[in-house]
């Protein structure tokens, strides 16, 4: 349920009357001294592709290991459909982890591999076979069930582990960096694979990841972590366009942020003051809450800003600079111009033109211009 493929409609986290599948309750979780989870409160619904998004060390795992049963909060409750499941041992749950190793067994086969928790059930020999044939179809593996898995790459490997980790059904498929391994196309091509599949299967999966794009491409929703706090939960276009930090703003995609000092200019717009030598940068926003001469942050995204030579757009809010790098992406071009007060800012164009027809270049004196709902307030 990525957010390019859910519907609309697919929002129980808006429904009052949704009951979460998932549901942490102030869990805490120390090791000695130091404390990985931070009275945490979270819910993820059935169905939910969600991200738990954060840089190492942030406590992801740590979260994604309790919700598995390999650890126990220090304190606080994790409920699954319902059920209290703090001191339900793994195999007694109805959760599945597809380890960053994929943990495969060399010596079977695709095919022995995705039965091998199946033979641990009552169920039957030819329900097996079933039920591994269906694996092999969703992942597009039938060609290779008789390989072993060092004649395979690295993309088939992983979807053999996602094979093994869905084939008993689990209620929740957990996910530890499933894609790191992989290089960048075939990771791009294979979140596309993990959301297809998880919307075919219904199972609710949970992925642990540092790569924001990552999160931000398959995600229903995304949870940002940092130093074991849980900063924003939300869609990744909530999290994008409308960060309630400064940590979130800054980790999720590039972002240029000026600190500045605001000043009330109407009912609803500020005027930024971030240098002496420069006008205010206005913003559209609900005043309710400012008050002149506060302490406030400015984030505004790369591709929000024009570049110009000349002061012609209209928008209302520009600045003079010089470029100073351009770094060439194919489709877009990011600019890096030092303005005038010294403070560095990035904006993103898409390429049009052929780069030999291309205006601006190195060492030339730009204005970058946006419009007043283009930016970001938040406050310190």
């Amino acid at each position: 349920m990525g957010q390019n493929a859910a519907t609309t409609a697919f929002a129980p986290w808006n429904d009052p009357d949704a009951n979460p599948l998932i549901r942490f309750e102030n869990v805490t979780k120390r090791f000695g001294d130091f404390t990985a989870v931070n009275n945490l409160n979270l819910t993820v619904y059935e169905r939910e592709f969600f991200a738990l998004l954060g840089a190492s060390g942030c406590g992801k795992t740590t979260l994604l290991r309790m919700l598995a049963g390999f650890e126990t909060p220090t304190s606080g409750h994790i409920l699954l459909d319902g059920q209290h499941i703090n001191g339900v041992p793994p195999n007694k749950r109805a959760v599945n982890m597809m380890f960053q190793s994929y943990a495969l067994f060399p010596h079977l086969s695709v095919w022995d591999n995705i039965a091998f928790g199946l033979r641990r059930t009552k169920m039957e020999k030819d329900e097996i076979g079933d039920r591994v044939q269906e694996m092999l179809r969703l992942t597009q593996l039938e060609p290779f069930g008789r390989r072993k898995p060092h004649q395979l790459s690295g993309g088939q490997r992983q979807r053999v582990a996602l094979a093994r980790s869905l084939a008993k059904a689990p209620k929740l498929l957990l996910l530890d960096e499933p894609l790191a391994a992989l290089d960048k196309k075939l990771r791009q091509e294979t979140q596309f694979e993990l959301m297809d599949i998880q919307e075919k299967t219904g199972t609710t999966f949970v992925i642990v990841t540092h790569d924001q794009e990552e999160a931000m491409t398959v995600a229903s929703r995304v949870a940002v972590m940092n130093k074991g706090n849980l900063l924003q939960v939300a869609t990744p276009g909530e999290i994008y366009e409308g960060p309630n930090s400064v940590y979130v703003a800054d980790f999720i995609g590039e972002v240029n942020i000026i600190e500045g000092t605001a000043k009330i200019v109407g009912p609803d717009e500020l005027a930024i003051q971030y240098s002496e030598n420069a006008p205010p940068i206005h913003a559209k926003i609900e005043t309710e809450g400012f008050s002149d001469g506060q302490s406030v942050s400015y984030a505004i995204r790369p591709e929000k800003i024009g570049v110009s030579l000349t002061q012609d757009d209209p928008r209302p809010n520009k600045v003079k600079g010089t470029v100073i790098d351009i770094a060439y992406l194919g489709s877009t071009s990011t600019y890096h111009v030092r303005l005038d007060c010294g403070q560095m800012f990035s904006a993103q164009m898409t390429n049009v033109r052929r780069i030999e027809h291309r205006e601006i270049t190195w060492e030339d004196t730009v204005w970058l211009s946006w419009s007043n709902s283009a930016g970001l307030v938040l406050v310190k």
